[in-house]
């Protein structure tokens, strides 16, 4: 910057020095410069003729040093005035200023960067040094901390430490650098961190002449990093990190094999621990700390356990004190601290005091240990870390044990044990119980000492000699006294065996009175050693509600009990499920490389249900619970039955142990507890789970009869089995069932038969056989003798006579004067096969009343019959349907009449005598019916045949009868039909007229019966007329046809023989084809019974349809939709008249075989007519 007042002085002098310096500038390779021109306008008026005009001066000066960088020179006018120019060139320099800096920055930065990573680049290479690069890294650093860019700037620290810890690493995995034996060297100073200062010089000096320990690099590290973190306004990340930095400088130390005085190293990380919290306290208030406990208490937890280890090694933990080696010891490790930093000299709570007063007294020691301890479970517990403030309670334990005070010890114990033992901690369990066992000792609590013993005798974590050991203090203290009268100490079993498997023998825990009933238990012994029981005892508890019984059976009644109980694994009683820890759920993960996804670089497992696993459980568990820290006093039941058994050994592992129960007393009885004593102990299982009762019953006697096969089949013999279950009942000798006999299901059983007795678990135990006498009335079975709750059993063979008369018969009475009504018939849902219940009335020498007895039976067969008739011809048709499973042989069958009054000649057209019906099969058989005088008006017929089972190879055959009945048989009317085409055509064709000549005709001469029905006129009518006739109604219909005009109507038919009538219709067929015949009914018209002047006018009747069916199947009925439709029904005379009821004509369809139609069956031929049809087909 020069002011330039005339041409001259600017060539004589400015121009030469501005050559001058910038000659240095490019000497020393700086492109980094700027000219500025300062203008006033008083030396503008001073020369102004003189001096050349401005805009000629400065583009001198920019054509002989700015050609090419004409933003490199400035004009400012007027510095020093306040006028709006010289504002405006002010802003213009400071802007182009602040422009040229920041590119000259950008660009230095950029090449120190590129110089940085070269350097770095070269650390694989011999004579690389990382104590240089960090110095030049560092740099980098300081220029963005005073550039305000602390993020920029902790960046580079944390670089310097990742690539030093990657080297120590590589150190410890066999790949060490030359440079780092600087950091092997012995460390002899431990003044830890030090963060009050924001750069320590000793330290970094140390580290510039590479003479710095591994522990001065890693304090001037973290302060570095502690200072910026506190810019950036994060100070509880300074925590987090502190934490980590402490736990890796001593694996660091490992890898490197830093060899260190012991104790040292304690002495530097407690330090550390208290200058961070000191720092962060400084910049925190309290309610921030208070806020954030959960980030400072690992610093304190860390801190307490150093100086607990401190005390050990320096014999501040010991009743006795410290000793002369543990003195010196102390001293060498202050003498290793130094003198106090200057900024702590005045504090009165610095690290440096704190740890030089703890190990200078055992007092002090205790003071400032208790204290930190506390302040660490408070903020543990604060923010519901309740494992890590179990973990410093036992720290504290320990240290009072240490200390000789396990009263003080037991409380934190206690809460750490419960704590394990609630989440299911196996090994912590195990350490914290050896804790407590110690600690009741010296207290000189018994009963808790030995309950806890038993829990160690029986830990598996446990070594084999520890086992024993606490095992032989358990007999120890049981063989102490000899005294039967002293008082006995009630342990817990589940400490001590475990009930494993209960089973009664016999195999059922549900036997009758008397029986020699046992019960075998498994225990397993959780003792490493033999332990000789003087006694083990269960406590049964008897109940008799349930035993009792009412005088009648109580077997299907009674609640199945198991006879055989298993009880959980691990323990005999209900674990709460508050002590069961789900199971881990674990998964693979692997990290693999994103260029080559085969190359894996890393494996690791992860638990997928960590929030139940690692979750808090409540701390106090059930009572129940094995694992107690203090034991729940264990009460033996005074039971009124024990069951007891005496010098018995339990060996390890499984044990089985036989008890004989008492079964005398009918009721229920439950298993509440068992105890084992040995001298002095009793270990009781309070209660046992699952439930484990018998029941000791008496049964009534029970008769049942079971059929062998699925149905019983009636009309052939069949066999069922009759079972006796004596119950309470001794079966003497002389003893019979007496059985009353029934027409309709007789005993074939011969004279004896053989019967087996089953003992009550079902074994065979003897075979006898039965004398069986039969009467008119009786049949009387003799019994062998059999004891009490035994089954007999023996089989009988019966048959059930197929009814054939559907007339119930007359009531027969039992012996027992019952009434034995006819049986019930019905049919089964599945098979379609008619039932049959027959009821027998047995007695009993046990009872004074008789016993019913019911069997249900099947019809195999189902028959059924129809009239056939052609002309005046008859046949009678029958269908037997094999309904049954079972496939039957057939022969002689017949058909007869029932009263052989009438002159009727049956005449087989069956050609097979011997048929073989199969399941679901039928057979049908014909007969011609001929007469030598009149046709009867009503048949009795009866059909028999013989048949046996085809899968026996030799069978009687049995009887079958099906009866029957057929009224008016006789055929009174045939009817002939006729279809004529159109006048000149020979053939029908569809869409035209067609005629149909239909020809009724009368074949006998109405009989009597005919006249009641009302078929014939009444003959009041005209009193002229003389001769009588019947009125019949025809009906024409077909699904092909249409009728033109009436298509019914009634025809009047004399009471002559052979009388005929004709009717025409005329029709059009629909289709062509051979079409069938339209349908022609005849029915019988029934005129009302009325006066016939009240009554319409009959053929206004039936064209409008006004007349009712009766007695006409509904298929029937729905053929005269045709006539019904082709009127309505019309008003007739006044309103009364209209009000009243008129009669109406009737209908009466004639019976099969009455009315024969020739023409039925018969087709007409029918072309299609000659019209073209147009057919419109779209494809698409």
């Amino acid at each position: 910057m020069t002011p330039i007042e005339d041409t001259e002085v600017y060539k004589a002098s400015v121009r030469d020095n501005m050559m001058r310096w910038q000659g240095n500038l490019r000497l020393h390779g700086s492109a980094d410069w700027v000219i500025v021109v300062v203008e006033t306008s008083d030396a503008k008026k001073k020369n102004k003729t003189n001096i050349l005009p401005r805009s000629s001066l400065v583009d001198k000066i920019r054509n002989d040093f700015c050609n090419k960088q004409n933003d490199r020179c400035v004009v400012l006018s007027d510095p020093l005035k306040n006028s709006s120019r010289s504002q405006e060139s002010w802003s213009a320099f400071l802007l182009k200023l602040r422009t040229l800096l920041l590119m000259s920055f950008t660009q230095n930065l950029g090449r120190f960067e590129e110089d940085m990573r070269t350097l770095r680049e070269k650390r694989n290479q011999p004579g690389w040094s990382f104590c240089d690069y960090f110095m030049v890294q560092e740099e980098l650093a300081f220029v963005f901390e005073m550039l305000q860019q602390f993020e920029d700037a902790l960046l580079q620290y944390d670089e310097l430490d990742a690539l030093f810890t990657q080297y120590v690493l590589n150190f410890g995995a066999g790949d060490g650098a030359n440079w780092l034996g600087s950091f092997c060297s012995p460390v002899k100073s431990w003044t830890g961190l030090l963060l009050r200062r924001p750069i320590d010089m000793e330290k970094r000096d140390g580290i510039q002449r590479g003479q710095a320990s591994l522990l001065e690099l890693r304090s001037y590290l973290f302060c570095r990093q502690c200072t910026l973190l506190i810019f950036l306004q994060r100070p509880w990340e300074v925590t987090q990190r502190a934490l980590e930095l402490l736990h890796n400088c001593v694996q660091e130390l490992c890898l490197l094999e830093v060899s260190m005085l012991e104790g040292a190293l304690d002495c530097w990380v407690f330090l550390s621990c208290l200058e961070v919290l000191h720092r962060i306290e400084g910049c925190c208030d309290q309610a921030q700390l208070e806020a954030n406990v959960s980030h400072t208490v690992g610093l304190w937890a860390y801190a307490t356990d150093k100086l607990k280890s401190l005390g050990y090694m320096c014999g501040l933990v010991s009743e006795r004190g410290p000793l002369s080696l543990e003195l010196n010891r102390t001293v060498d490790l202050l003498a290793g601290l130094g003198d106090e930093k200057a900024e702590t000299v005045h504090s009165l709570q610095s690290p440096y005091k704190k740890l030089k007063e703890a190990l200078s007294s055992v007092e002090a020691f205790e003071r400032h240990y208790l204290e930190l301890s506390h302040a660490a479970v408070e903020m543990y517990t604060a923010i519901g870390r309740m494992r890590s403030a179990r973990l410093v309670g036992k720290s504290l334990a320990e240290f009072y044990m240490r200390k000789g005070d396990p009263e003080q010890a037991e409380s934190f114990l206690q809460n750490a044990l419960g704590s394990y033992v609630s989440e299911g901690w196996s090994l912590p369990v195990t350490h914290t119980r050896k804790q407590m066992a110690e600690c009741q000792k010296l207290l000189g609590k018994t009963e808790n000492y030995l309950q806890t013993s038993a829990l160690l005798a029986g830990d598996a974590n446990l070594t084999n000699e520890e086992r024993i050991h606490f095992c032989q203090e358990i007999l120890t203290f049981a063989d102490q006294s000899t005294d039967s009268k002293a008082q006995k100490v009630a342990l817990s079993m589940s400490y001590f065996a475990q009930l494993k498997q209960l089973q009664f023998r016999p195999a059922t825990a549900t036997v009758h009175s008397g029986t020699a009933l046992q019960v075998e238990l498994c225990l397993r012994s959780l003792m490493p050693v033999a332990v000789p029981l003087e006694q083990l005892a269960a406590s049964v508890h008897f109940n008799l509600e349930q035993g009792e019984t009412n005088g009648k059976t109580r077997g299907p009644q009674r609640r199945p009990y198991p006879g055989t109980v298993l009880f959980p694994l691990g323990n005999s009683s209900a674990m709460p499920p508050s002590a069961a820890v789900p199971s881990l759920e674990l998964e693979e993960i692997q990290d693999r490389s994103p260029s080559d996804p085969r190359t894996l670089n890393s494996t690791g497992m992860v638990c997928k249900n960590t929030h139940l696993v690692m979750r808090r459980r409540d701390s106090s568990p059930s009572p129940d619970t094995p694992n107690l820290v203090s034991p729940v006093p264990v009460v033996m039941e005074d039971g009124a039955k024990m069951l007891m058994s005496g010098d018995v050994t339990l060996l390890p592992g499984n044990n089985s142990i036989v008890f004989s129960v008492p079964s005398q007393e009918l009721g229920t009885y439950t298993l509440r507890q068992l105890c084992a004593t040995v001298g002095q102990v009793q270990f009781v299982l309070p209660h046992i789970s699952p439930l484990v009762q018998y029941e000791v019953y008496s049964q009534e006697p029970q008769l049942t009869v079971e059929p062998l096969t699925d149905q019983l089949l009636a009309g052939l013999p069949q066999r069922a089995k009759v079972r006796l279950q004596t119950g309470h009942y001794t079966v003497k000798k002389g003893d019979a069932l007496q059985l009353t006999n029934i027409d309709s299901i007789p005993i074939l059983t011969s004279s004896s038969c053989p019967a087996t007795i089953f003992n009550s678990t079902a074994e065979r135990v003897d075979e006898s056989v039965l004398f069986i006498q039969s009467s008119d009335k009786v049949t009387s079975i003799s019994l062998p003798p059999t004891p009490p709750y035994h089954t007999l059993e023996f089989q009988l063979e019966v048959l059930c006579v197929i009814p054939s008369d559907p007339v119930r018969p007359e009531n027969q009475r039992l012996t027992n004067g019952e009434i034995h009504h006819r049986p019930r018939s019905y049919s089964h849902p599945d098979n379609h096969m008619t039932a049959i219940n027959q009821r027998m009335s047995v007695d009993c020498p046990w009872s004074i009343y008789s016993t019913p007895i019911s069997l249900t039976f099947y019809i195999p067969f189902k028959a059924k019959h129809s009239l056939l008739s052609a002309g005046n011809r008859k046949y009678i048709q029958v269908c037997l349907q094999n309904v049954s499973d079972v496939n039957f042989h057939l022969m002689d069958q017949r058909l007869t009449e029932k009263h052989h009054e009438s002159s009727l000649e049956l005449q087989s057209l069956n050609t097979k005598a011997h048929q073989l019906v199969c399941s679901k099969q039928s057979v049908y058989c014909v007969w011609d019916v001929r007469w030598k005088e009149n046709m009867p008006v009503c048949l009795q017929c009866v059909f028999s045949a013989s048949f046996s089972s085809a899968s026996e190879e030799v069978s009687a055959f049995k009887p079958y009868h099906y009866e029957f009945q057929l009224e008016r048989v006789t055929t009174l009317y045939s009817v002939r039909a006729e279809i004529m085409p159109a006048a000149g055509q020979q053939n029908c064709h569809s869409g035209s007229l067609c005629g149909l000549e239909m020809s009724i005709t009368r074949l006998a001469e109405p009989d009597d019966d005919e006249e009641d029905d009302g078929g014939t006129e009444e003959k009041g009518q005209t009193e002229t007329e003389e001769v009588c006739s019947t009125k019949l109604m025809y009906e024409v219909a077909g699904s092909s046809w249409v009728v033109y005009g009436r298509s019914s109507g009634l025809v009047s038919m004399p009471a002559d023989a052979n009388a005929n009538h004709r009717v025409q219709v005329e029709l059009m067929p629909l289709f062509a084809g051979h079409l069938p015949f339209p349908d022609i009914k005849v029915f019988k018209y029934l005129p009302p019974s009325a006066n016939s002047a009240s009554q319409p006018d009959t053929d206004s009747c039936v064209e409008n349809g006004m007349l009712s069916l009766i007695d006409r199947p509904l298929d029937d009925q729905g053929d005269t939709a045709s006539f019904c439709s082709q009127g309505s029904v019309h008003s007739v005379g006044s309103g009364e008249q209209q009000s009243r009821v008129l009669p109406m004509p009737r209908l009466e369809p004639f019976s099969p075989g009455q009315v024969f139609n020739h023409s039925q069956g018969c087709q007409v031929l029918v072309l299609p007519s000659t019209d073209d049809c147009v057919l419109e087909i779209n494809a698409t």
